[in-house]
């Protein structure tokens, strides 16, 4: 029993230094990850990991994407209004974009962010350093 106890103490500081490097590394920029992808009927739903690593908490965070279809067409441009995002904290956010399947896209470009407010919220912070990944076959770029 003392052995489990140990071991499991162990894992907790070990994931504890894990959690904290992920909030050094993301320090002063906005990480964002397409997590998951699914067609409901003539629908392609994206749904994206956000995390804010400023300082100061976004009252709005908007960002201007392009969709490429699988060919490497531009197939639409949107907006995607990720809300008000807390400091270090993840929040998850979908966008079902009508008239699209998802096995046609082939890349979302992030283009920058169209607004991008909060106070104490320095002008640019939200494209500079940008993290950017995907959990899926879409590639995501900015």
């Amino acid at each position: 029993m003392k052995r489990l106890v140990t071991g499991a103490i162990a894992f907790s500081f070990m994931f504890s230094g894990l959690a904290q490097a992920q909030e050094t590394d993301l320090a002063g920029r906005i990480s964002i990850e397409l997590n998951a992808v699914q067609t409901v009927e003539t629908s392609c739903t994206l749904t994206f990991l956000i995390t804010n690593g400023l300082e100061a908490p976004l009252d709005k965070a908007v960002y201007e994407a392009v969709l490429f279809d699988t060919s490497g067409q531009v197939a639409r441009l949107t907006l995607f209004d990720f809300g008000t995002l807390p400091p270090a904290r993840p929040r998850v956010r979908q966008f079902a974009l009508p008239g699209t399947t998802c096995e046609g896209l082939g890349r979302v470009l992030l283009n920058g962010a169209h607004i991008c407010d909060g106070a104490g919220v320095a002008e640019g912070a939200c494209d500079r350093g940008l993290v950017l990944s995907t959990r899926t076959d879409i590639e995501v770029l900015g």
